[in-house]
């Protein structure tokens, strides 16, 4: 079967506190978007994983510990043959790894006719990370706890995004943007709250959401890579819109009030090395089980 793992953008991240775990407590709402891998998954002898980039094959890749600790649940030995197709950009905070190895444990559930129900393969994604639980569902959904708790949301109309993938690669980011952060730029959900009322009001206004987009990691960004300023200034001095961190970055996004907004914006940052697309947000439907073949 071959399964499409969307990336994901966080409408509002807010970091509410350290946890005594040493992880951080947040409130953050994603929306899943079109940019997505694809996983081609099959029965085998034993557990292979493909992919065009070798350091994605090993035991280290969520897809794989996905397919063990699923094998483990099940009481069924993981063979299986999965090649991932890479779309999504890796380390730029679009959630592509968490979303395949989500993708991976629908898919597997679905292959091995273990027929765990939606909390159980729950319980194995938070075991593997943060953010793998939302991709189970998809769509529009709040995320809290260390992002593992998921409550569903009213989908957001299909909307464009305009996306840039700057040229920049930072090590350990997540760890090493989280360990910037200060008691200063933590919050009380407060943003994130605003923007429930805004999606559940029944009277959607692009730019009231577009207005409420928050992201505690920008001020930590922008202090610490000043080029990921400089292509945020360059947009909003010849007239653009405000730029907006995915995840913990480096790529950027906003919702273009037109396609020719989307398209000032890939000509201003062409001399920057930066890729710029457009895409749309996902709904729900198309996303976790609904993302799996008729029938299975």
């Amino acid at each position: 079967m071959r399964l499409p793992a969307y990336a994901k953008l966080n409408l509002t991240l807010e970091v509410l506190g350290r946890r005594d775990d040493g992880f951080h407590q947040i409130a953050t709402i994603m929306q899943t978007i079109s940019l997505a891998d694809v996983l081609e998954i099959e029965h085998d002898t034993e557990l292979r994983i493909e992919c065009e980039y070798p350091d994605l094959t090993g035991d280290q890749n969520l897809v794989w510990q996905a397919a063990v600790e699923l094998g483990k649940a099940g009481n069924v030995e993981p063979n299986a043959r999965i090649r991932i197709e890479k779309h999504i950009p890796v380390g730029m905070g679009l959630g592509g790894g968490s979303s395949n190895a989500a993708t991976a444990l629908l898919g597997l559930n679905a292959l091995w006719g273990l027929g765990l129900p939606l909390e159980r393969l729950a319980e194995i994604a938070a075991g593997l990370g943060s953010d793998v639980s939302f991709f189970l569902w998809g769509g529009t959904a709040l995320a809290q706890g260390k992002g593992e708790q998921i409550s569903s949301l009213p989908a957001l109309p299909t909307l464009a995004v305009t996306l840039v993938f700057p040229d920049l690669v930072i090590a350990n980011k997540t760890a090493a943007m989280y360990s910037k952060l200060t008691i200063g730029q933590f919050s009380d959900g407060g943003v994130t709250r605003q923007m429930i009322q805004a999606l559940t009001s029944g009277q959607f206004v692009k730019e009231s959401v577009n207005g409420l987009v928050f992201n505690a990691f920008s001020e930590v960004a922008a202090q610490s890579y000043p080029e990921l300023t400089d292509i945020c200034r360059k947009i909003l001095d010849h007239g653009g819109p405000v730029m907006h961190l995915c995840g913990a970055g480096p790529a950027f996004f906003t919702l273009p009030s037109s396609e020719e907004e989307h398209h000032r914006i890939a000509e201003l940052l062409q001399p920057h090395s930066a890729g710029v697309y457009l895409v749309k947000t996902v709904p729900p439907e198309s996303c976790g089980l609904g993302s799996l073949p008729v029938g299975t």
